[in-house]
């Protein structure tokens, strides 16, 4: 079976990722990009479905593992009877193909090892057939085929590769197992040490363009490196996360593929790397935004391929019992169709941290966002399904309407501030109808709380988010109003839930899920904003202490469990943890964007 959420650590090459488990399994790996299909699946079923583990002959978890100095090279360590042993784990930077290098490496004694390899195509299904070609074995079925290297003897028993060797004091064992597309050549084989040692440098070179000089360094530089990890290097995309199905609640259908690029994500990660010194991967980032969103406004969708791909049909693979039999096992995500008008202001918001940044906008880029301007003054008085992909119904959701404020307030500052052109007197008049019309149907004076969409008594944590885009100052009572209610009404043992699922119908949806680890930094953030700063502080160092013994967090955490839920590393949960840590040491910076809002409160609402 596979281990809970918070046992795996990450691996990859910026193309790819898999997860390595405390036991020296790699139980999940899509190649040769994040959303292809598995070769290893055991994480959504069990072993049969494919899996990799080397690891000391009848050991069970790790004594330690760590990550090597500020790199994604794995070093996982257990200490046995016999001696300590020391198994290196990393994807070199893709080359001319997708490789996987693990290195057992003898720190004492002679401890005897044991390999089991199944690959598995087509996330469990398909059965490869593997021949020897010298000292290495070629597994090919369809369009993939995979060489393993090695100097360990192997030999197959019941459908899997296996192999029985000792590792003694100062000897290397390598293993490298390549991927190509099974038309192709076999690619050259990469040298094990060589790439070690290039592995390193790349990610120490990469880190050492962080400027954050904050109070958290370790904790920022290390989902820095995750959410790295987490791009597609060919298109500067961001995943969501490396995974699909894992559960928002353990036995439950909330499983959702998160190997896609959201919108949504754009601003807050263009913050987080914009703010510790990564201006190339921001430019990368907004360069595929603009391209993922070119083409009619009205077609804009919340989430695309990682080559900006707008077709990603849901299905379900029955074959996989799912993570501890929480099923359906689901690739694609339906919710790519939705209508989710915040999206519209969130890609405009992007795009204006990136020219307050100094990332110069295009004629072209600027007439895109233009053209998604005159479609949301049209669109933005319609229900949607809301930031969370609700699939109960369309609702007048607050958060849509702020963020739909926010698009027409950026657009005025960049005319204002920068220069450009456009309707600034209809933007302006567009924003500050927003304005009223959201502080008179979506707040509930006698509770003193903005609601989760008008006329509803339902909360919602994305309401934390009216002080950070402006909509509000954090001294404005219906702020902090809004964020005690959240705090009273959202929270379980002090993390917060996205919403209430049980409450209204909202999500049409069974069942319940864990709090949002996201909203959780949200709530640091908005009780920093109305002057709360010790609670922020407190709140923030609890945040960190959910991350597992290698700096990983996931979708979301179950307060009663104790355990992480949901797709992991999450990106929407480490570039919560910069952005909060940016802000809570005092290095996060005001933007003109907030001058103009300010502006905007006197006048509006």
């Amino acid at each position: 079976m596979p281990g809970r959420i918070e046992d795996y650590a990450l691996i990859g090459d910026l193309q790819s990722a898999a997860l390595v488990g405390r036991d020296g399994s790699i139980d999940w790996l899509c190649l040769p990009r994040f959303d292809s299909t598995a070769c290893f699946a055991a994480l959504l079923g069990d072993d049969s479905a494919g899996h990799w583990r080397i690891a000391p002959a009848g050991a069970a978890a790790a004594t330690d593992r760590r990550y090597h100095d500020d790199t994604l090279v794995l070093e996982t360590e257990w200490r046995t009877p016999d001696g300590v042993v020391r198994l290196l784990d990393f994807m070199p930077p893709r080359g001319e193909a997708a490789d996987v290098v693990r290195i057992a490496e003898g720190v004492s004694g002679e401890v005897p090892m044991h390999m089991d390899l199944v690959l598995r195509f087509d996330y469990g299904r398909v059965v490869p057939w593997v021949r020897r070609q010298g000292h290495d074995l070629e597994a090919v079925a369809g369009p993939d085929a995979v060489w393993l290297r090695t100097d360990a003897p192997v030999h197959g028993r019941d459908r899997t590769t296996v192999a029985d060797f000792t590792v003694r004091a100062g000897e290397k064992v390598p293993f490298v197992l390549s991927h190509q597309v099974s038309h192709l050549p076999r690619p050259e084989p990469v040298d094990p040490f060589r790439a070690l040692t290039e592995t390193r440098r790349y990610w120490h070179d990469w880190i050492a363009r962080c400027d954050y000089d904050g109070r958290w360094p370790e904790a920022v530089r290390r989902s820095l490196i995750l959410l790295k990890a987490l791009t597609y290097a060919p298109t500067g995309g961001i995943v969501a996360a490396a995974t699909t199905s894992l559960p928002e609640q353990i036995g439950g259908p909330r499983n959702w593929d998160y190997r896609y690029c959201w919108l949504r994500d754009a601003t807050f990660t263009l913050q987080a790397l914009l703010g510790t010194g990564y201006v190339a991967e921001a430019r990368a980032w907004r360069e595929w935004l603009l391209r993922a969103v070119a083409g009619d406004p009205a077609d804009l969708q919340i989430m695309y391929g990682l080559d900006g791909a707008r077709r990603l049909p849901e299905y379900t693979l029955d074959w996989l019992s799912g993570y501890e039999n929480s099923s359906p096992v689901r690739v694609g995500n339906a919710a790519a169709a939705q209508l989710q008008l915040d999206v519209y202001g969130e890609v405009l918001d992007g795009l204006h941290l990136a020219r307050e940044a100094g990332i110069a906008a295009t004629d072209a880029g600027w007439d895109l966002q233009k053209a998604l301007l005159d479609y949301l003054e049209g669109a933005w008085r319609q229900p949607d399904n809301g930031l969370w992909e609700v699939r109960g119904g369309r609702r007048q959701f607050v958060h849509s309407k702020v963020m739909a404020w926010a698009g027409f307030d950026r657009a005025v500052t960049a005319v204002e501030h920068h220069r450009l052109d456009g309707p600034v007197e209809a933007w302006r008049a567009a924003r500050d109808k927003i304005h009223a019309e959201v502080c008179a149907k979506g707040f509930d004076s006698d509770r003193g709380t903005f609601t989760q969409s008008y006329g509803s008594a339902a909360l919602d944590a994305s309401l934390l988010l009216i002080p950070r885009v402006g909509f509000l100052p954090g001294a404005d009572a219906r702020v902090a109003g809004t964020v005690e209610a959240v705090r009273r009404e959202l929270c379980q043992d002090g993390f917060v839930l996205r919403y209430r699922p049980d409450h209204e119908g909202v999500d049409g949806l069974p069942g319940t899920e864990g709090a949002f680890l996201a909203c959780t930094f949200w709530l640091a953030d908005a009780l920093h904003a109305v002057g709360r700063r010790d609670d922020a502080e407190r709140m923030f160092e609890r945040l960190l202490g959910l991350r597992n013994d290698v700096g990983m967090l996931s979708e979301e955490y179950d307060p009663g469990s104790g355990r992480q839920l949901g797709n992991t590393p999450q990106a929407f949960s480490l570039v919560g943890l910069v952005n909060s840590a940016r802000l809570l040491s005092g290095t996060s910076t005001r933007t003109s964007a907030d001058s103009s809002a300010q502006h905007t409160r006197r006048d509006a609402g």
